[in-house]
């Protein structure tokens, strides 16, 4: 089968499209002839090595596709059954194994490009925003990267659940932040997003304040925290955020986490839950996902040059 693998860690040339046996699955495993790839911005930390991996490995770790072979003992998913999943690794390639509790299946509505576009940023979108902190009708909330994966399909939650969304994006995607529902749509590059939010609320501030930029809005987003408010670090693409007096938390009560969809995905109940909300409400066309490009496999390379220069608005899709 046809893969990519990354034998040193480094820029987008590591990435090298080689021949490798198709696996077998073992007992508890299916094997998966993917149709779609999901890009993710942790596929370009593990490249570089920020998050470490054992060498070689395959990139990626969300795909859909059609289960070829069960291993001993799988009685969730049969072969032939159209099935998507996310965070397991080795999804850059034209087959791969996964555990077969990983493995969600998918109603007729949903196509193998959708799914690989929906599972892992839609369902961390539902952590958070039912989870993390349970959003609740006429609350104030505040998404950084609006216009990002996660971003518009976690506003666009926000606003299922009664709420008023504050959303932050570049000058120019701040038409598509306001296009998934927020009601201030605030230009980071220009505008100070604390004074905004703050002025707005009547200094009251935020119910949550869902930041995945990390470094650069940190400070800001502590700041906009209302009493008791939940602040959630799901990612950093300014950069991690420098240690900070624990006290700080104290002024409002805040509640700060940094969680990821592994810690919400724990059992096959929830992953269904989660997925099977997803799933469902891009079907009957209440969440709408965008997906920006379809890039072939060999030219992994590309996708990750594009998800590292900000140019895309939406999901990257790899097709082998």
């Amino acid at each position: 089968m046809k893969a990519i693998r990354v034998s040193q860690t480094g820029g987008r040339e590591v990435l090298q499209y080689v021949d490798l046996a198709t696996p077998k699955p073992g007992a508890g495993e299916a094997l998966v002839r993917i149709k779609a790839i999901g890009v993710n911005f942790i596929d370009v930390y593990h490249r570089t090595g920020l998050y470490k991996m054992s060498l070689p490995f395959t990139p990626g770790s969300e795909a859909a596709g059609i289960v070829e072979e069960i291993g001993d003992g799988v009685d969730s998913v049969k072969k032939g059954d159209r099935v998507a999943y996310a965070m397991v690794r080795g999804a850059y390639a034209e087959y791969a194994v996964a555990p077969a509790d990983k493995l969600v299946p998918l109603p007729s509505s949903i196509d193998a490009k959708t799914a690989a576009a929906a599972m892992l940023q839609g369902m961390t979108a539902h952590y958070l925003s039912a989870s993390v902190h349970r959003i609740e009708p006429g609350e104030a909330v505040l998404v950084h990267a609006a216009a990002g994966g996660v971003g518009a399909l976690l506003t666009q939650m926000a606003k299922m659940r009664g709420a008023r969304v504050f959303g932050t994006a570049s000058a120019k995607h701040l038409e598509i932040a306001r296009e998934a529902g927020c009601d201030v749509v605030i230009d980071y590059t220009k505008d100070d997003f604390e004074s905004i939010v703050m002025s707005d609320t009547g200094g009251e501030g935020c119910a949550a304040v869902y930041d995945s930029v990390g470094k650069t809005t940190f400070d800001k987003s502590l700041e906009c925290c209302g009493l008791r408010a939940t602040l959630a670090l799901f990612g950093q693409s300014s950069g991690t955020v420098p240690p900070f007096e624990p006290g700080r938390l104290a002024k409002n009560g805040v509640f700060m986490t940094r969680p990821s969809l592994g810690h919400y995905t724990n059992t096959r109940e929830e992953l269904l839950w989660r997925a099977g909300d997803v799933l469902g409400w891009i079907g009957s066309g209440k969440l709408k996902l965008r997906i920006d490009r379809e890039v072939p496999l060999r030219d992994a390379a590309e996708a990750h040059r594009a998800l590292e220069a900000r140019e895309t608005t939406g999901k990257v899709l790899l097709i082998p």
